[in-house]
């Protein structure tokens, strides 16, 4: 098992999706990689040699920011968003979808499970 930017990737899944385990590293950026690193995209991680991980390992580690310190910096996005008071920090603030999503129907990830509003069905009697 190849461990790279802190994470153990699987060893039985060919070298191309092993490394989308790392967070901020997806299909595409994949491929870039071990094409910079001269890879083959078919090859098991288990067959890769410890040249080739330590190849891997510098280039992500030089030119693409992962894991924590990634995970960090969209966490201080959010926060900065929700500080300066805008329309989208509000939608974090509340928990509420912040790209536009209507929320009278579906949304129920962001906005959790239903809570029942007691008295509804007298207003709508009363009009």
């Amino acid at each position: 098992m190849a461990r790279i930017a802190g994470i153990d990737i699987p060893k039985n899944k060919r070298v191309e999706v092993a490394l989308t385990y790392i967070y901020g590293i997806g299909r595409t950026t994949s491929q870039q990689i071990l094409e910079e690193a001269g890879v083959d995209l078919n090859k098991r991680v288990a067959s890769l040699s410890d040249d080739e991980v330590s190849k891997i390992r510098s280039i992500i580690q030089t030119d693409y920011k992962v894991e924590g310190s990634l995970r960090s910096e969209v966490q201080m996005n959010i926060k900065r968003l929700m500080d300066i008071g805008c329309y989208r920090g509000l939608r974090h603030r509340k928990g509420l979808p912040v790209n536009g999503q209507r929320t009278r129907t579906n949304a129920r990830t962001r906005k959790g499970k239903r809570k029942t509003v007691a008295g509804k069905k007298k207003a709508a009697e009363k009009k």
